[in-house]
């Protein structure tokens, strides 16, 4: 596998509102998240089966600073981000990305 990483449309989508909401709400905490996620996406591409299995190939790699988890799967051509979801709300509404 290599150390590519592709989001579906939606995660990458998740991923520019939370961060332009954090923006909003704190100047500079938008950024702050977006290097949170970058943290946390560095830490699955050197240990890309460390994280927990959520559902069938599902993975999944909490963040440290914020309520939000990277959801992803592992595929031959490298890394699959299905979702950027908040932990507390709707839990399961990812289900079917790929």
């Amino acid at each position: 596998m290599t150390g590519r990483v592709s989001f579906h449309r939606l995660a990458e989508r998740e991923l520019n509102e939370t961060a332009q909401y954090y923006d909003a709400e704190c100047p500079g905490l938008g950024a702050a998240f977006l290097d949170e996620i970058q943290r946390c996406i560095q830490g699955i591409l050197d240990y890309p089966e460390a994280a927990a299995v959520v559902v069938g190939s599902v993975r999944r790699r909490l963040t440290r600073r914020f309520p939000y988890a990277v959801l992803y799967s592992i595929k031959p051509e490298g890394i699959r981000i299905l979702a950027v979801m908040h932990l507390k709300r709707r839990p399961m509404y990812w289900v079917g990305r790929e």
